[in-house]
Formats: C-alpha cells, sequence, structure tokens
C-alpha cells in the first residue's frame, strides 16, 4: 500500500550458562490503530513455545520453556514482520465504549492518577475546558520541565508519583512519556503506553533512529484518546531527547518545529509491543514479574534467577532490524 513500509525483526536468544529448567517471554509486534499491522511471525527454539497473552491488556507475547532435563544452550530465533506507515493527526475508527475509556484512565501502580499527580494535572490545565487545548497543555509542560538523563538505566522506570514527589523530573522515554500518560489519565482522558522498539533510520534526527543491531533500541511512546478524533500520538520524550543529544535549545527552531510534530505525530520507523502497564507474565508463576514494569525487552527466568535484560554481554539476545524492498 502507498506510504507503507514493511520490516524484519529478528530476535535471538541464548541461556547457555542457565542449567536446569528455564522460561523466556518476547514481546511481539501488535496490529494496531491502522498504522501497524504484524504481517508474519516464525521461530525456532530448543524448547517449547507459543504464542500467549497477557490476561489484561491481551498483550502477544511468545513464551518459551525448557525443562529441567534439556541438555546443551537453550536457544530461540524468532523472526517477524511488521508493516507500518508514518501517523499524522489522530487514528479514527470506532468510537470508543464506556468500558474502554474505564479502562484507560483508570490507575495503576506505576501510573496513579490521584494526590500528587491528579494536583499536578489539574494546576497545568488552569481554566482551560477544551479537551485539545487541556491536552496540549498538559504536552508542552512535560517539555518543558523534564530532561533526558542519559545515565538512567535502559529506558527508565516510569514511576509517575516517585518523579513528581522528588521534583525530579528527568529520565528517559518510559519516564517522560510515562509522566505524559500518567498527567493526561489525572486529567480525565484515556490515555496509554506503547511499548517498541525503533527499526529504521530517522528522516528527522539521526538519534531518533536505529538499524542493524537494536538490541538496545527499545522505545516507547503516549496515545492520548480525544472525543471525536481518536487516538492521538505524543512523544515528548524524543523532543527531549533530541535537545540533549544534538545539543540544541529548546526554543531554537528545529526543536520547535519537532515540538509539533511530535504532538499528533508518530515517524514510523519505529514498532509497537503493546501498552501492557504493570504487567504479570503469562504463565510465571506467583511473585515473578520482568526487571521493569513493562514487557520492552526479552524477559527470562532460570534456575539461577533473572537474568538483567539490560546487560546483553550477560543475557544473551540479540535483536537486529531490516527494511525489505518493495
Amino acid at each position: 500500500m502507498p506510504g507503507w513500509r514493511e520490516f524484519e525483526i529478528t530476535t535471538r536468544v541464548t541461556l547457555e550458562e542457565a542449567p536446569g529448567a528455564a522460561q523466556l517471554w518476547l514481546p511481539l509486534a501488535q496490529t494496531a490503530g491502522g498504522y501497524q499491522a504484524a504481517t508474519a511471525l516464525r521461530w525456532q527454539s530448543s524448547g517449547a513455545s507459543t504464542v500467549v497473552r497477557d490476561d489484561r491488556y491481551g498483550a502477544e507475547i511468545l513464551k518459551t520453556t525448557w525443562e529441567p532435563a534439556a541438555a546443551g544452550p537453550k536457544t530461540i530465533e524468532v523472526v517477524q514482520r511488521v508493516a507500518a506507515c508514518d501517523r499524522q493527526g489522530a487514528t479514527t475508527g470506532m468510537p470508543m465504549t464506556v468500558a474502554e475509556r474505564g479502562f484507560w484512565r483508570q490507575a495503576t501502580e506505576s501510573v496513579p492518577t490521584d494526590g500528587i499527580v491528579r494536583d499536578t494535572a489539574l494546576r497545568v490545565i488552569g481554566d482551560r475546558t477544551a479537551p485539545r487545548e487541556k491536552l496540549r497543555a498538559l504536552y508542552d509542560w512535560v517539555v518543558d520541565n523534564t530532561s533526558r538523563d542519559p545515565e538512567v538505566p535502559g529506558c527508565g522506570f516510569g514511576d509517575v508519583r516517585s518523579m513528581l514527589e522528588s521534583g525530579n523530573l528527568s529520565g528517559k522515554c518510559a519516564d517522560i512519556n510515562g509522566l505524559m500518560t500518567g498527567l493526561a489519565r489525572a486529567a480525565g482522558f484515556a490515555a496509554r503506553d506503547v511499548y517498541g522498539i525503533r527499526v529504521a533510520p530517522s528522516t528527522q534526527f539521526r538519534t531518533l533512529g536505529a538499524s542493524g543491531d537494536i538490541s538496545k533500541a527499545q522505545h516507547c511512546r503516549t496515545e492520548v484518546f480525544l472525543e471525536e478524533e481518536g487516538w492521538l500520538p505524543l512523544d515528548p520524550a524524543d523532543v527531549r531527547k533530541v535537545v540533549l543529544e544534538h545539543r540544541l535549545p529548546l526554543d531554537g527552531a528545529e526543536v520547535r518545529a519537532l515540538r509539533e510534530r511530535l504532538f499528533g505525530g508518530w515517524e514510523m520507523n519505529w514498532v509497537g509491543y503493546n501498552s501492557a502497564m504493570d504487567i504479570e507474565l503469562p504463565g510465571a508463576g506467583a511473585g515473578r514479574k520482568p526487571n521493569f514494569a513493562f514487557l520492552m525487552y526479552p524477559c527470562a527466568f532460570t534456575a539461577a534467577g533473572q537474568p538483567d535484560c539490560l546487560r546483553p554481554d550477560q543475557f544473551r539476545y540479540e535483536i537486529n532490524a531490516r527494511e525489505i524492498s518493495a
């Protein structure tokens, strides 16, 4: 289709130094919103693999299990194909039901909507009444008051309440865009993070793209539902990323233009996995959760515990992406 691009994402995982039973969960690309379609999936594994969904969000995950007697390295290779087109403006579709609206407005463990989160949202909105104006005020406040901290592990933790209570609004995408989502929910909007990974170079700024080895290119974004319009894409975190990594002033022409594009637009050199906050891994057993409150990285449990998903040199995985020519 005109304007669409197709990508192939290959994930390879090896749990070599892990005798005994093991389990692995890999997030899979979603089909969503008329802008992204998962077109094919295949895998080869030395264990037993199956596609599962988490009970709360329905996020698709490839779960692999190795039994205690399994001999040799525990390996899997997964190949996904995904088609996507750039987003500009809200994604229209079926009207949101009352149940859906309530679901995407509710508080979660990492994204509360009361106390300081609600107080901050209402203070920022002030006397504005139009939904788009209220949302724009929240977006501009997040862009103006946050900063990117390159020392934060991975994509950050997304602990909205702690950020506001400490006054430390620095972090990475899960922090900054998580704050955007939390404030929007506290203001009465249906909102969600979308966790994914960059898969191709950017036409906007070099640091907003990745290709080839994308093992460390995870990135989350935000969507907020506007009545009569649909899901509006946002990404204040990438504004702050460009300010830091390109050493550009926040009030400079290039950043101002990017700020406008990312209020209602996503460049789809990125693939979204899911919107599962505080996810419970299907079949993991009591007390077993990912290192983070979301599933944006491979997650494994072995007899020795949970390998660190941020250390591909220790937890051996590699994710590669390439664009498929028409």
